[in-house]
């Protein structure tokens, strides 16, 4: 039997800090992927708690109603200390156990340095890194609990907005979310320990300018960016940017259809 094909395995897990990060960077794109029928699970390194309205139950509560949401079949809090998030070898053991567990195809991290926000968001990007290099990792095997060596074939970034470096990413792309942008929006509203109705609402309204301009980008009503550690690979070109155009008619309407961006 295959990695692939093997019964815990998963085609994407995604993995972030805090309950409540994925859902705000890819949330449309992991309701998309499940969508389209691919087993996709939500590793939360902590439980990002304390706060100041929060606490473990009503934190836990709130990321399994977003879950549900999203239609996420797996969601996983590997417990790490929050505020406190660091990436050290103890840690990546248990993310890599995790990797190696579920042999996933695509791993997608958030990434990025955000000094007006927490520094788990740093140290979160360099610890998935970290562990997905541990995974793979031979004649260690009692340090992942007796799990083999698994190789993660793929790492995609999650960027956060307006992170404190304007990166040259290797490669980027755009997922549109059109589709499911009011299910990832219900998804991030169950987080009402962290946004109240007012701070809700600037919030969402924060999400859908970042989320329109990035998608207006392809011609998208909604997008989430993504970003790669290596530059992006085909051995077809047509399918590689004819598969990523805007799905919009070739016979083109005077006044309609028009896209002014070029």
């Amino acid at each position: 039997m295959s990695d692939s094909a093997k019964p815990d395995s998963y085609d994407v897990l995604a993995v972030a800090p805090h309950p409540d990060d994925l859902e705000i960077l890819c949330g449309g794109t992991l309701a998309k992927l499940v969508k389209q029928g691919y087993k996709v699970g939500i590793i939360d390194l902590t439980s990002g708690e304390p706060t100041p309205r929060g606490s473990l139950e009503i934190r836990a509560r709130e990321a399994e109603k977003a879950r549900e949401i999203l239609n996420v079949p797996m969601r996983i809090n590997l417990d790490l200390p929050n505020r406190i998030l660091m990436d050290e070898p103890a840690n990546r053991f248990k993310l890599a156990t995790l990797f190696r567990r579920y042999r996933p195809q695509i791993v997608i991290g958030s990434a990025g340095r955000t000094p007006a926000a927490s520094p788990d968001h740093h140290q979160g990007h360099l610890l998935i890194e970290a562990a997905r290099f541990y995974s793979q990792l031979t004649k260690w095997d009692d340090q992942f609990e007796g799990t083999a060596p698994y190789r993660v074939p793929h790492l995609v970034y999650a960027p956060f907005p307006f992170e404190a470096e304007q990166r040259s990413w290797q490669g980027t792309f755009i997922i549109d979310i059109s589709d499911t942008f009011e299910q990832k929006m219900q998804a991030i509203q169950t987080y009402e320990s962290q946004f109240d109705l007012g701070r809700f609402e600037k919030v969402a309204h924060f999400i859908r300018c970042v989320n329109g301009a990035t998608g207006a980008r392809c011609g998208y009503m909604y997008g989430e960016q993504f970003a790669l550690p290596t530059s992006v690979g085909s051995t077809d070109l047509f399918t590689l940017v004819n598969g990523s155009k805007s799905l919009l008619s070739a016979n083109i309407q005077p006044g309609k259809d028009h896209l002014p961006m070029g």
